[in-house]
């Protein structure tokens, strides 16, 4: 017989802790209302002659209380009872009441650190949280089954999002924004019909991402190439309106360059609308939206490739600049987050584009961003297409409407449940056949778990958010009709995330999964996982979907929860962190190239969502370098994202280059600061390479100088 426990796991049956509780329950009582060894054992046989293959524990625990009552036991089996209840209780109590008041003092360090984004000493950041923590709450103790809420506290799995479940929204989606902006939308009750010009369409975009992110709780992508027939729309209305007031005094050319300007004039506005509305709006959640800007050039099909080529230049040049903090000092901003395309035409090979990518290297190396797509590798995982990630970086499958098309835009996933791979192979203890059994186990109760957030999408109507289901952002429904036909046939996705696979490989194997042993037990296990989602799609009719989890909080959760049940494991609970989906782990020797090309194998089969990424050191003085591994990730891996240690100064929030002054100290070139203690200064070594830091005249000073530093 197997039995199944609260957390969903199964275990063998094991008669002996029967035979235990009953005699902690014996010790509870008089020893006159005690049960024999005898008694205990005929009520364990009879258990036993049940002979079911699956007993859930609750119902093992309802005998033992009836045999116990058959046997005139009544005080023992009041103190059984009351054993239960107590547990019940625990399991059941409110949680909110402290969390909350540490909120309101500002005390409570895991929120704080959950979510860089916000800034939890805002009122309005609080009402979010508190709200929050009271839906965390609801989840816990009365919306999901006990044992999917127990698999979550111990750690087996993570319910994502959890502190918005108690609302019919989901998590993030493609903003059908050519859509919206071609034939209207609706916001706040009032019509707001297709722009005239390109600065109008940058106004509306901005608007129609304020009002989606506030109605769900997850990012947002928005394809800024359909901005493009706009910003063409300005030019003929510039030049239409100047031949009609000056076509007899100016020749051709003299009106070519003036509306050129002009034009120039309102791409500059409209971006800077667009960066400045993202970063000074305020969601209902209490932060800029969470979107992402997918610079995507199509330059085969796009009649509006000229106009686009221009929006991403300036989109680029923009970021490159950055906008300016409360001191007036210019920083990288948060949002919007960039995807950038790379495609025959701009892969630094010669291209007719490649000017556009060389910008998107310089602006990497001064603003981390933008994220680096393949399309030649996209294509071949995603049937020809080329598509954004939603603003978690998840993808979505290819799927096709009722005329044969593809269709990407408009599309949205339903929530997210992680899986913690470590933890099985701490349970497993190497014994592979234990671990394949405890795997399956773990991923139906995270089947089950993904089922109750598609569950609570069921029956909701497109009344809660109009700007959603009613005016074009995912679907033109009538009111009052329900979504429930975009939860099925792959139209959305529902995604399966996993932490840890370098942990778990080490567990079983013993070595890194990029040695040849780890690699092919890690490869299993990742086909193992999308093998599963793929079932369970064609079970349910439900676009469940394989997603490599780029939740960072999440890495540091799992670690922790597993050290406390398991105490310290070398190269595994000993890091305080876990490493992220299938990435290779921070502490190992590899370089960029080869740790893309051993990470792109688990691109392909985590379709559901996937990104590598390289520490790169000193990115400003490596442009040649960066444009190296640009080259490189056209050729072999899907998506990509550099990340470094950058300067900052403390004091004024600057985040671009600090130079060292003619006194030979470091200086920050926006508040002039010369604190060491207040600045970060990646280059500690003779490593520099600023022109002004060499041209000083004092070489051999100078060079003793930053070696000290």
């Amino acid at each position: 017989m197997k039995v199944i426990k609260r957390d969903g796991s199964t275990v063998d049956f094991d008669r002996s802790k029967i035979v235990i509780a009953i005699r902690k329950a014996n010790d509870a009582v008089e020893p006159e209302e005690r049960i024999s060894e005898e008694g205990i054992e005929e009520i364990v046989s009879h258990i036993e002659t049940k002979k079911r293959k699956r007993f859930l524990v609750e119902d093992i625990q309802d005998i033992v209380e009836e045999k116990l009552m058959e046997a005139e036991k009544f005080a023992l089996a009041k103190a059984y009872i009351i054993y239960r209840y107590n547990r019940a209780l625990v399991r059941k109590a409110n949680t909110t009441d402290e969390s909350i008041l540490s909120l309101l003092r500002n005390t409570n360090k895991e929120l704080a650190e959950e979510n860089s984004n916000k800034n939890t000493v805002i009122a309005a950041t609080q009402r979010d949280y508190i709200a929050g923590e009271v839906s965390r709450d609801l989840t816990r103790r009365m919306l999901l089954p006990e044992h999917i809420s127990k698999a979550h506290d111990d750690g087996v799995l993570h319910f994502h999002d959890a502190d918005y479940f108690v609302q019919p929204i989901f998590n993030c989606c493609l903003i059908n924004i050519g859509d919206m902006l071609e034939n209207g939308t609706v916001m706040n009750g009032k019509l707001i019909e297709s722009p005239k010009s390109f600065q109008v369409a940058c106004t509306i975009v901005t608007q129609i991402i304020a009002c989606v992110a506030s109605n769900q709780y997850g990012g947002q992508s928005v394809d800024i190439s359909h901005l493009g027939k706009y910003l063409r729309r300005s030019y003929e209305k510039f030049k239409s309106s100047l031949i009609a007031k000056h076509g007899d005094s100016l020749t051709p050319e003299q009106i070519e360059q003036i509306v050129t300007d002009r034009l120039r004039d309102e791409l500059r506005s409209g971006v800077q609308t667009i960066q400045y509305q993202i970063n000074t709006l305020m969601t209902t959640n209490g932060q800029s939206p969470f979107v992402t800007l997918f610079l995507n050039l199509r330059s085969a099909d796009d009649e509006y490739v000229k106009e686009n080529a221009m929006i991403i230049e300036e989109v680029l040049r923009q970021r490159i600049e950055g906008i300016k903090n409360e001191k007036g000092v210019y920083v990288t901003p948060a949002f919007p987050k960039l995807v950038y395309v790379l495609d025959e035409y701009n892969c630094l090979k010669g291209g007719e584009y490649d000017y556009l990518t060389k910008m998107a290297v310089k602006c990497s190396a001064k603003r981390m961003y933008p994220d680096y797509i393949s399309a030649k590798k996209m294509r071949e995982h995603y049937e020809g297409n080329v598509f954004s990630p939603m603003g978690c970086r998840s993808f979505l499958s290819p799927w096709k409407d009722e005329n044969g098309n593809y269709k990407f835009e408009g599309r949205f996933n339903q929530g997210v449940v992680s899986i913690n791979l470590p933890q099985i192979g701490i349970v497993a203890k190497g014994d592979m056949d234990v671990f394949w059994k405890e795997f399956d186990a773990r991923l139906q109760i995270c089947k089950e778990a993904l089922m109750c957030r598609h569950n609570a999408l069921m029956g909701v109507k497109s009344d809660v958010s109009p700007v959603h289901w009613q005016y074009g952002a995912i679907a033109r429904l009538e009111k009052g009709e329900t979504i429930d036909k975009y939860l099925y046939g792959g139209y959305s996705s529902i995604s399966l995330g996993y932490i840890g696979l370098y942990e778990l490989t080490k567990l079983m194997t013993g070595v890194s999964h990029t040695q040849p042993e780890g690699e092919e037990f890690a490869v299993k296990v990742m086909k193992h996982l999308r093998d599963t989602t793929d079932r369970w799609k064609r079970e349910t009719n439900i676009g469940f979907a394989l997603y490599g989890t780029p939740a960072e909080s999440l890495c540091y959760r799992f670690a922790r929860i597993d050290k406390e049940r398991f105490g310290t494991i070398k190269d595994v609970t000993d890091k305080g962190y876990y490493t992220n989906s299938y990435h290779v782990d921070v502490r190992e020797d590899i370089d960029a190239f080869s740790k893309f090309t051993f990470e792109s194998q688990f691109q392909k089969i985590s379709t559901g969502g996937c990104i590598s990424y390289v520490e790169v050191p000193n990115m400003r003085h490596n442009l040649e370098a960066l444009k190296d591994v640009v080259r490189f990730i056209y050729d072999n891996i899907q998506y990509a994202e550099f990340n470094t240690k950058s300067d900052y100064c403390q004091c004024c929030g600057y985040d671009g280059e600090i130079e060292v002054n003619d006194d030979l100290q470091w200086e920050c070139p926006a508040c002039h600061n010369k604190d060491q203690s207040k600045m970060n200064v990646t280059r500690r070594t003779c490593g520099y390479l600023g022109e002004n830091f060499w041209n000083v005249g004092k070489t051999k000073e100078i060079k003793s100088r930053v070696m000290h530093l």
